[in-house]
């Protein structure tokens, strides 16, 4: 059964022969089916058709859940369980999980391992996916400053395997820059989504800290102010990525922390989400409501109306 979610970021409100501008999600809303959408497949998408899935999504009020794998086991999971749901689904690697992926007897000094094991498992996953008969979206998760190196090795591979198939070898990629000031990671994910763009990739990026720890990361001691982005915040990176690309997703920050807790030990917001569009679209205008495509992290253990408000608010991944 699906979920519920919104439309996607302000750069895609088009101009209508009329001059007004239309929502870029109305045209999937008639769809009955994601297998509607034109080059629609099973196994892995990327560029356009990946994107117009996330299209999809939002007009028909669900998000894409996106799991961690490090093993093929764990990837295996993943596509076994959606294709009994008939879904699509996110795989995805984080920088330590792609080690793993590789193999602990490598090193890792210089990311080699991690950029090795994320490409391993999206190869994996290429081979592999089809079989299952759904679409599936193949990602890198948080990717910190300190990072950097693994996005460029796994960027490489995207542009090798654009050049060779005419699709770049991940869907999407993640850049996590939230532990820096705003300008810096704002101009960071400029100069990548730059190079992105050419390649058909997607970006995410992350504005305001997700708490918790993950993948030996930990903000569990973040000060509160910290989790919660502002109207002004994420505005501020659709003014520095649109120009760019419409290909971006934004993981703002609305109390989401990593991990599972008890019912009431996390204070999500998701209302905020909403808060973003509406300030959003009194500053671009448009036909949509909610032009940012949103990105929930930490949804493990969150309540079933805490979910629902952020899918309602552009949530198109999970």
């Amino acid at each position: 059964q699906a979920i519920a979610l919104g439309p996607p970021t302000a750069r895609l409100l088009r101009a209508h022969p009329s001059g007004a501008m239309t929502d870029p999600c109305a045209e999937f809303a008639k769809m009955t089916s994601f297998w509607d959408i034109p080059g629609m497949k099973a196994g892995v998408v990327t560029g356009q058709v990946a994107w117009n899935l996330l299209k999809y999504a939002k007009a028909k009020g669900f998000a894409i859940p996106a799991f961690n794998c490090v093993t093929s086991s764990s990837c295996n999971s993943v596509l076994e369980a959606a294709a009994k749901l008939g879904m699509p689904a996110y795989i995805q690697f984080s920088e330590g999980g792609s080690a793993f992926f590789c193999g602990k007897g490598v090193a890792n000094d210089k990311k080699q391992a991690s950029v090795l094991g994320a490409c391993a498992g999206a190869h994996y996953v290429r081979n592999v996916a089809p079989a299952y008969g759904i679409p599936v979206l193949v990602h890198s998760d948080h990717c910190a400053k300190k990072l950097l190196p693994w996005f460029d090795g796994m960027l490489d591979a995207d542009e090798a395997f654009f050049h060779a198939h005419g699709e770049p070898l991940f869907t999407s990629h993640m850049l996590d820059l939230s532990e820096e000031p705003d300008d810096e990671n704002i101009a960071v994910c400029q100069k990548y989504l730059k190079k992105m763009a050419p390649l058909n990739l997607i970006l995410e990026m992350e504005i305001g800290i997700t708490g918790g720890v993950e993948d030996g990361v930990d903000n569990s001691g973040v000060s509160k102010e910290k989790l919660y982005s502002t109207p002004e915040d994420v505005f501020a990176v659709y003014e520095g990525l649109s120009p760019i690309s419409e290909k971006f997703m934004i993981a703002a920050a609305f109390g989401n922390v990593h991990g599972v807790y008890k019912p009431g030990n996390v204070k999500l917001r998701p209302e905020l989400l909403q808060e973003f569009q509406n300030y959003a679209k009194s500053k671009i205008g448009g036909a949509s409501d909610k032009p940012y495509f949103f990105v929930f992290h930490g949804g493990s253990g969150s309540e079933k109306s805490e979910i629902a408000t952020a899918l309602g608010a552009g949530v198109a991944k999970m």
